[in-house]
């Protein structure tokens, strides 16, 4: 099974509300922009990418979080990121029940990853690699 086969697995499996939520996250992350990859990591996460990680999302009891790696150096403009807020690096998102998905502020997060990632690649050394996948959800 491909990496977004597993994801769609997994939403399928959650029944309640997070279902929905998570699928709707993930509509909104991949529609921000057409390069992004999907992958499957760290024993059942579903991880996007596009010039390295964008984000991770997990569905816990009563919620689905969304983390974005470089979080802490994304412009939030929205105020989405409700989660995370203390540390250096990572913020996240927690949607909880009721909870509406602010496509258009998530899809601009989104695209403010990928950009600060497209930046941290000019000023990387020649030679040094990226996540090149080749699963994506259509």
């Amino acid at each position: 099974m491909n990496p977004s086969e597993r994801i769609d697995q997994l939403i399928a499996g959650i029944t309640d509300w997070r279902g929905k939520t998570f699928a709707g996250v993930r509509k909104s992350i991949l529609s921000a922009d057409r390069g992004i990859v999907e992958e499957w990591k760290w024993m059942g996460s579903p991880v996007w990418y596009r010039d390295g990680m964008i984000a991770v999302a997990n569905a816990h009891k009563g919620k689905v979080k969304l983390t974005f790696l470089y979080g802490a150096k994304l412009a939030d403009p929205d105020k989405l990121f409700n989660a995370g807020l203390e540390g250096s690096a990572r913020r996240a998102i927690d949607f909880l029940e009721g909870d509406k998905i602010n496509e258009r502020a998530l899809k601009n997060l989104v695209r403010a990853a990928i950009e600060y990632n497209q930046s941290k690649l000019k000023k990387a050394p020649a030679g040094a690699g990226t996540k090149v996948g080749k699963s994506r959800k259509a």
